[in-house]
């Protein structure tokens, strides 16, 4: 039988090790403070993306006004 390598499947042993490797990293202390500011940093980036988009519609509905008028 040939196994078949799938690039960018992380199966549960991934995850453990991955675990592991971060409590060795920062320690049992530290992982909630960089969990927070991980959270944080998601939050700061959604935040930026839904204003990107407002922006774009914003910009189309203007433009397709201005094509109307015309």
């Amino acid at each position: 039988m040939t196994q078949v390598f799938q690039a960018g499947v992380i199966g549960p042993a991934q995850i453990i090790i991955i675990v592991v490797v971060i409590i060795l990293l920062f320690g049992g202390k530290k992982i909630p403070e960089l969990m927070r500011g991980i959270g944080q940093g998601m939050t700061e980036f959604k935040k930026a993306t839904r204003k990107n988009k407002e922006d774009k519609d914003t910009k189309t509905k203007q433009i397709k006004e201005e094509d109307a008028k015309e």
